[in-house]
């Protein structure tokens, strides 16, 4: 369909374009005609409103006939369209007019048109170059607007691909890690390791339901934390303790699952593990301003490898996640002072509702 007449906005502007081109040609046939002003309005306005409609057929050569081709064959075909586009013009107008004269009592006033030929086709010829001229801007609009849709499509798409590879890399480290400890639980401890199993089966079972959504509400992340937890303490009993401190406001605040849990692993594994009598782990999750801020901490070994700062693939894969989803917005700091290993995330705080 016509790109004017699909959309009213566009069709109201062209029409309201039209009106001080018609009130020129009303003018031009006055001046032309020696007729009284009710005569004249009443041929001028009907015709000039035709030609508003039959100008539109420019876009149909402007496709047929685009600027890229050669100056030779555009000027061909644009001043072949404009000369019959005019002759009909002026062929209904001639109609028009035999059909008012006499209804109105005008006589005449037919003699007098035909007087004007000249004046009323080069306008016609004038106008259709002019609403050609026009056609190809608009077609270049549109086409410019396709591929910045297109190329806005491509960006998401292949932001989507690295996501989804980032967070694949996420599953295999934690279940390859988690079965370790299993098979090491089976010969000291293998109730545990039965429990391990159950409690690894769902916490799988509800991250693969969540990990095929882009973000998820912190609330669903931090039971997902738990859940890991849950395995983890098992593994290491009375050495892994945890302290929480949560804002509720935090609670809807979407972020991309699995962001909270690697960086809890990477607490355990270079941080607890290591350490002989264990130690605890620190997650504190809270509101500044329109950001949220999440910080974990976690007792390193000074004289371990583990103590280097930045250390991990999971915490690589956070910063990258973070990186592609608020692009420049997400902070991640690391830190170690006094034994201690701190990870600081902070991004904005998007609700559901707020998505676009």
């Amino acid at each position: 369909m016509h790109p004017i007449l699909e959309n009213r906005q566009r069709l109201a502007i062209y029409l309201m374009a039209w009106m001080p081109i018609g009130a020129i040609f009303t003018v031009i046939l006055k001046r032309g005609m020696s007729a009284s002003w009710p005569e004249v309005i009443l041929v001028a306005v009907p015709m000039a409103f035709l030609y508003a409609f039959m100008c539109l057929s420019a876009w149909y050569v402007c496709l047929a006939a685009p600027m890229t081709q050669s100056v030779l064959r555009l000027v061909t075909t644009l001043s072949a369209a404009s000369l019959l586009s005019s002759g009909a013009w002026f062929a209904l107008g001639e109609v028009l007019v035999l059909s008012i004269e006499p209804w109105v009592d005008l006589p005449g006033l037919s003699d007098r048109y035909e007087t004007q030929f000249p004046a009323i086709f080069l306008n016609g010829v004038m106008l259709f170059l002019l609403a050609a001229a026009a056609h190809y801007l608009l077609i270049t609009l549109d086409r410019s607007r396709i591929v910045e849709k297109r190329s806005l499509e491509l960006q998401v798409l292949a932001r989507e691909a690295e996501l989804k590879a980032l967070r694949a890399q996420i599953d295999p480290h934690f279940l390859f890690n988690s079965l370790n400890s299993i098979s090491a639980l089976t010969v000291s401890d293998p109730q545990g390791a039965r429990s391990m199993c159950l409690l690894l089966a769902d916490f799988l079972r509800t991250s693969l339901a969540l990990g095929a959504k882009q973000q998820i509400p912190v609330a669903e992340e931090l039971r997902l934390v738990e859940s890991f937890l849950s395995i983890e303490k098992i593994r290491y009993g009375k050495r892994l303790s945890v302290t929480r401190s949560v804002d509720p406001e935090c609670d809807a605040c979407l972020v991309p699952p699995l962001l909270i849990q690697p960086l809890v692993e990477n607490a355990i594994r270079h941080g607890i593990a290591p350490l002989v009598e264990g130690g605890a782990v620190r997650l504190d999750v809270h509101r500044e301003g329109q950001a949220i801020e999440i910080l974990l901490e976690n007792p390193v070994d000074p004289f371990g490898h583990a103590a280097q700062a930045g250390a991990g693939l999971g915490l690589e894969n956070v910063r990258l996640r973070l990186a592609k989803l608020f692009s420049g917005q997400a902070h991640v700091n690391v830190s170690r002072s006094e034994g201690q290993f701190q990870v600081r995330l902070r991004f904005p705080c998007i609700k559901l509702g707020e998505i676009q």
